[in-house]
Protein backbone atom coordinates (compact mmCIF):
# COMPACT_ATOMS: atom_id res chain seq x y z
CA UNK A 1 0.00 0.00 0.00
CA UNK A 2 1.30 3.52 -1.05
CA UNK A 3 0.90 6.24 1.11
CA UNK A 4 1.10 9.45 -0.28
CA UNK A 5 2.83 12.63 0.86
CA UNK A 6 0.95 15.38 1.19
CA UNK A 7 2.02 18.33 -1.45
CA UNK A 8 3.17 21.46 -0.23
CA UNK A 9 0.73 23.77 -1.94
CA UNK A 10 1.00 27.38 -2.02
CA UNK A 11 -1.28 30.17 -2.89
CA UNK A 12 -0.50 30.21 -6.30
CA UNK A 13 0.25 26.53 -6.98
CA UNK A 14 -0.39 26.06 -10.54
CA UNK A 15 -0.51 23.35 -13.05
CA UNK A 16 -0.37 22.39 -16.79
CA UNK A 17 -1.36 19.62 -18.94
CA UNK A 18 1.58 17.04 -19.83
CA UNK A 19 0.11 15.65 -23.49
CA UNK A 20 1.35 11.96 -24.77
CA UNK A 21 1.52 11.34 -28.44
CA UNK A 22 -1.99 10.01 -28.02
CA UNK A 23 -3.06 12.80 -26.64
CA UNK A 24 -6.34 14.03 -27.92
CA UNK A 25 -7.26 17.53 -29.43
CA UNK A 26 -8.64 19.14 -26.17
CA UNK A 27 -5.54 18.05 -24.00
CA UNK A 28 -3.31 19.10 -27.32
CA UNK A 29 -5.00 23.08 -26.92
CA UNK A 30 -4.25 22.80 -23.42
CA UNK A 31 -0.95 22.05 -23.59
CA UNK A 32 0.42 25.44 -22.86
CA UNK A 33 -1.83 26.54 -20.33
CA UNK A 34 -1.53 27.09 -16.95
CA UNK A 35 -4.07 27.07 -14.16
CA UNK A 36 -4.46 27.68 -10.53
CA UNK A 37 -4.20 24.14 -9.25
CA UNK A 38 -8.53 25.03 -8.08
CA UNK A 39 -9.41 26.05 -11.33
CA UNK A 40 -7.65 23.57 -13.14
CA UNK A 41 -10.28 20.64 -15.31
CA UNK A 42 -10.45 17.16 -14.17
CA UNK A 43 -8.55 14.58 -16.25
CA UNK A 44 -9.55 13.22 -18.11
CA UNK A 45 -10.86 16.34 -19.64
CA UNK A 46 -14.57 16.67 -20.62
CA UNK A 47 -14.05 17.06 -24.36
CA UNK A 48 -11.72 14.00 -24.64
CA UNK A 49 -12.47 11.54 -27.05
CA UNK A 50 -9.90 8.80 -25.70
CA UNK A 51 -11.08 8.99 -22.05
CA UNK A 52 -11.10 5.41 -21.54
CA UNK A 53 -7.45 5.41 -22.52
CA UNK A 54 -5.94 8.86 -21.29
CA UNK A 55 -2.24 9.00 -20.06
CA UNK A 56 -2.31 13.24 -19.79
CA UNK A 57 -1.02 14.48 -16.40
CA UNK A 58 -0.57 17.20 -14.57
CA UNK A 59 3.22 19.05 -14.38
CA UNK A 60 2.89 21.19 -10.81
CA UNK A 61 4.51 24.60 -10.74
CA UNK A 62 5.04 26.87 -7.50
CA UNK A 63 3.07 30.12 -9.60
CA UNK A 64 1.13 30.27 -12.56
CA UNK A 65 3.52 32.78 -14.27
CA UNK A 66 5.78 31.54 -16.56
CA UNK A 67 8.31 34.40 -15.52
CA UNK A 68 8.18 37.49 -13.57
CA UNK A 69 5.63 39.75 -15.16
CA UNK A 70 5.68 42.59 -13.00
CA UNK A 71 8.96 44.60 -12.85
CA UNK A 72 9.38 45.02 -8.94
CA UNK A 73 9.79 41.36 -9.22
CA UNK A 74 12.64 42.02 -11.22
CA UNK A 75 14.54 44.43 -9.00
CA UNK A 76 14.46 45.77 -5.60
CA UNK A 77 12.32 46.68 -3.54
CA UNK A 78 12.34 50.36 -5.06
CA UNK A 79 11.85 49.79 -7.85
CA UNK A 80 14.82 50.79 -10.20
CA UNK A 81 18.36 49.37 -10.24
CA UNK A 82 19.95 52.31 -10.42
CA UNK A 83 19.46 54.88 -8.29
CA UNK A 84 18.26 58.11 -9.54
CA UNK A 85 20.32 61.70 -9.45
CA UNK A 86 20.52 62.87 -6.08
CA UNK A 87 18.78 66.05 -6.23
CA UNK A 88 19.64 66.92 -1.92
CA UNK A 89 23.02 68.13 -3.09
CA UNK A 90 21.85 71.08 -5.56
CA UNK A 91 21.07 74.51 -3.84
CA UNK A 92 17.29 75.21 -2.99
CA UNK A 93 14.81 77.70 -4.20
CA UNK A 94 14.54 79.52 -1.12
CA UNK A 95 16.59 83.30 -1.06
CA UNK A 96 18.17 81.65 2.01
CA UNK A 97 19.65 79.14 0.18
CA UNK A 98 21.78 81.56 -1.77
Amino acid sequence: MQVKIPRKTTKWHAVSVVVQTSSCAAATLCRNVRYLATDAPRLPLPACDRAHECKCTFRHYEDRRASAKRRSDDVGAGGTTKPKVERRLKRGRRATDR
